[in-house]
């Protein structure tokens, strides 16, 4: 065997596992937390999700903060609620994708690349889905407001990722504690809660999942 084609041998050899180790060292904490929360997004799209419901319990709660508002206000109020929620769960994704790829050892570049692409792609899959749902209204626009998420948090993490990681962290509390809360109230008076038990629980598996990345 010739001494080029040992040395080419070495070489491919001492280069395949560092490329595999940035897929291997990514753990199941890493990658399960987008996941579930791409699941989570996409069960919002059905009629769960719908203006009508999220209306529900949205309304009363605007109603009790404001109960001297007028209704076109308060629906008004409850359409950008809706849109700064496309925003956020989409800057939630970004940054659990971000964290993923860049646990696994990706280049902070390559780690933003692929997290924004796998949310700018969801984001298509969310609207395409909603055609299949009467309630629903798919919208390009969204898909521009759901890119803006995800860009915001991407770029976040690579110039504050600690700042990023704690926002992450704290909106996923924010959405189970405030989401079992409203889960409680509701039984209690009896209303249906929709979307919030998808939510809820997605965020709670999210927060299990991180915490036991940051231990392990």
């Amino acid at each position: 065997m010739s001494r080029d084609h040992r040395g080419s041998r070495r070489a491919s050899g001492a280069t395949l596992p560092r490329h595999l180790y940035s897929v291997a060292s990514m753990r199941r904490s890493d990658w399960v937390p987008p996941i579930v929360w791409m699941a989570a997004i996409l069960a919002l799209s059905t009629d769960a999700g719908s203006a009508e419901h999220t209306g529900g319990f949205v309304l009363p709660a605007l109603r009790f903060i404001w109960p001297t508002a007028t209704l076109p206000l308060l629906e008004s109020i409850h359409a950008v609620v809706r849109k700064l929620a496309h925003v956020t769960e989409y800057a939630v994704l970004g940054s659990l994708w971000y964290r993923a790829f860049a646990v696994g050892r990706r280049p902070p570049r390559i780690a933003v690349a692929l997290a924004f692409g796998l949310s700018v792609a969801w984001a298509g899959v969310d609207e395409a889905f909603q055609m299949l749902v009467p309630s629903r209204t798919p919208s390009i626009l969204d898909v521009g407001i759901d890119a803006a998420g995800a860009l915001i948090a991407c770029i976040g993490a690579v110039g504050r990722p600690r700042l990023v990681d704690v926002m992450t962290s704290a909106l996923l509390w924010a959405a189970t504690v405030v989401g079992s809360v409203a889960l409680v109230l509701n039984a209690v008076i009896g209303d249906g809660s929709g979307g919030l038990w998808v939510t809820t629980s997605a965020a709670a598996l999210a927060v299990v999942a991180r915490r036991r990345g940051t231990t392990g």
